[in-house]
């Protein structure tokens, strides 16, 4: 590394841009590139790209090139306090920043600059890394696709007339575009696992409770379904991020106690004889054919790694109604200072999940509770006989933005949310999963295979996804519009 913060590699910009993180974090402690450089590099490329694909709701450039100098200093120094010391990062916009304006999608919070970090930029933070702003999600967070009143669509860069998916849609384009080198994500219903199939990234949703929620809106209000994760082009890249921000803090009681897994260990383990489950529908969904047949040949393919490969034979009733409860009702509760007084404020979909919120009843909730515990000895009955289950990521391949299909295979279908049947039955069981680059459609946009495990075991599921990685890879791969 040098003062004048030139790199000493022979790394053109385009490719340092989509270096791993792993991968940067030796050449910046090797001095072979700056913290200022690479936050630069970044900064250019979401200056240019950004106005395209809409990945970013908020820029923390001044800061960022403050905390960069700071971090060079630091390893001019020898001082390398953190794991993520001088890498550039971006921030879901639904994690409260300090001094960073947090909108949440939201119009009504267009102008909120908090004081105060949420649990998961805390850890970033102390870690070294180096936030560049805050990623495009819905409004709250409440659909699968990245919209809100606050600007475009953020658009997919395999096709810009797509969808990125969401919630965490502006994490995944930004990170596949080479607009940071790692990015937070959430999933509540899918968020993580749907725009990362739809963009060939890799997301995991760890187990329910594994990383910590703090602050939010009510404190009181149980969390059933959403957990924090991290979105990479590469699952060692997620392996490290998820590993520095899970674990317990008590002003999360429901963030789990036990241990984190040991995750970048995890991602170097030999998966021979892993029994694994092929399910290509829970036993309800409709999956577009070109979509199940590239996931089932994904599936198969680990055979080759050494893996046992069988049909499951799990069979769900489709448990959407129940999880639309513990979705829509606790965000309603939640937001009350400003539903329904700024419902004119509000996108479409908030409007119509908080009218929903406001019908059901105890009866209705309690029911929805009950019905976790019933699908939770479905995938328990599951473990018993695998060790991780397989399925697609979403039921169809990225579809045009607001127009998602209405027919798979010939029927008729409920619109977007029937377009994801895969992930929000996992998000109630609180089981980790993840979404894996398993292929392209004919037409050159990405398909993700869904990889479930355990509850408590990231590392299985990390595994299997890094021999899958390592055999198939992905990383390379470049959409058209960056």
């Amino acid at each position: 590394m040098r003062n004048e913060n030139q790199r000493t590699v022979n790394v053109p910009d385009d490719e340092l841009a989509f270096t791993p993180m792993t991968e940067l974090l030796t050449l910046l402690s090797q001095k072979k590139v700056s913290p200022v450089e690479i936050t630069d590099l970044y900064i250019r490329r979401i200056e240019r790209l950004n106005i395209r694909l809409n990945a970013y709701l908020e820029c923390s450039f001044d800061q960022a090139r403050i905390d960069a100098k700071s971090a060079e200093q630091s390893i001019m120094d020898g001082n390398v306090t953190g794991p993520l010391m001088g890498v550039p990062v971006s921030v879901k916009d639904l994690e409260m920043t300090a001094g960073i304006r947090t909108t949440g999608g939201s119009l009504i919070f267009k102008d909120r600059i908090p004081n105060i970090d949420s649990i998961v930029v805390e850890r970033i933070k102390e870690a070294g890394g180096i936030i560049l702003g805050k990623t495009n999600t819905p409004e709250f967070g409440l659909l699968g696709e990245t919209r809100n009143r606050l600007g475009d669509d953020c658009r997919n860069p395999w096709d810009l007339n797509k969808t990125s998916g969401g919630s965490s849609g502006g994490a995944a384009v930004a990170t596949v575009s080479g607009m940071c080198s790692v990015a937070t994500g959430s999933d509540g219903g899918g968020s993580i696992r749907i725009p990362a199939s739809f963009t060939g990234t890799y997301g995991i949703k760890p187990t329910q409770g594994r990383v910590p929620r703090y602050p939010v809106l009510d404190p009181h209000i149980a969390n059933h379904t959403s957990q924090s994760g991290p979105i990479s082009r590469t699952v060692k890249d997620s392996a490290l991020l998820l590993q520095l921000i899970a674990g317990h803090d008590k002003r999360d009681p429901s963030s789990l106690s036990s241990p984190v897994p040991d995750l970048l260990s995890a991602v170097s383990r030999d998966i021979s004889g892993l029994r694994i489950g092929w399910t290509p529908d829970f036993g309800f969904a409709k999956v577009d054919p070109e979509i199940e047949e590239i996931c089932q040949s994904a599936a198969k393919s680990f055979e080759d790694l050494g893996c046992y490969v069988d049909e499951s034979d799990l069979k769900m009733q489709d448990p959407f109604e129940q999880w639309y409860v513990l979705f829509a009702l606790p965000s309603m509760i939640a937001n009350t200072s400003i539903w329904p007084s700024r419902s004119r404020d509000m996108s479409d979909y908030v409007r119509q999940a908080y009218r929903a919120g406001e019908k059901y009843t105890t009866l209705e909730y309690a029911r929805a509770l009950g019905h976790i515990d019933t699908l939770r000895v479905k995938l328990e009955e599951q473990f018993q006989i695998f060790d991780l289950l397989i399925s697609p990521t979403m039921a169809v391949p990225p579809y045009d933005c607001r127009q998602p299909p209405r027919q798979i295979k010939g029927e008729d279908i409920d619109g977007s949310w029937a377009c994801l049947p895969f992930t929000y039955p996992i998000n109630m069981t609180g089981n980790p999963a993840a979404s894996i680059p398993a292929g392209m459609t004919s037409s050159g946009l990405p398909v993700g295979l869904h990889i479930i495990g355990r509850i408590g075991a990231e590392d299985d599921v990390v595994a299997a996804s890094a021999a899958f990685e390592k055999a198939y890879p992905w990383a390379h791969l470049r959409p058209p519009a960056i």
